[in-house]
């Protein structure tokens, strides 16, 4: 019961706070969207932050719409059921393609093709062909081809 109230609390909490993004800031934050309490959303330029419907923004996860060096504001969008994760960074001017995964402390530099998983510094495709559902939770593989060379590894 009390896990009940507290994801409810939790999802009740997370849409105030994408609609104060939206409304004060002027972001472009999709319904749907799980963003982090502890994820950075650039606030030098806002009205250039933009996530797609069911896309989840883990803890620590970074996401950038300007360069002061270079004196851009550009902007950067996270296409829909993206999952961007923990402690990764996204530099100004990216566009991650519709069911995109960012690994866990990727720095990524460059566009992601849709359907793909991305991770390292910088980062770089791993897995192609996949198939996400709400939040970026992964659904299916269109090869199973990393599976089978990991498990040729491992014996």
């Amino acid at each position: 019961m009390a896990a009940v109230a507290r994801r409810k609390l939790r999802n009740a909490l997370m849409n105030v706070r994408r609609l104060y993004f939206n409304t004060v800031w002027g972001m472009n934050i999709a319904e749907g969207c799980a963003i982090s309490f502890s994820a950075k959303l650039d606030k030098t330029n806002p009205r250039g932050i933009v996530i797609g419907k069911d896309s989840a923004v883990v803890f620590g996860a970074s996401i950038l719409s300007h360069d002061t060096v270079r004196g851009v504001h550009v902007e950067t969008r996270i296409g829909e059921r993206c999952n961007i994760g923990a402690h990764s960074l996204i530099m100004p001017g990216v566009t991650i393609g519709d069911g995109s995964v960012v690994a866990a402390g990727s720095v990524v530099l460059r566009d992601v093709p849709p359907g793909v998983i991305v991770f390292g510094n910088p980062a770089r495709v791993l897995e192609a062909g996949i198939v996400t559902g709400k939040w970026g939770i992964i659904k299916s593989r269109a090869s199973t081809e990393t599976d089978a060379a990991a498990e040729k590894a491992a014996s």
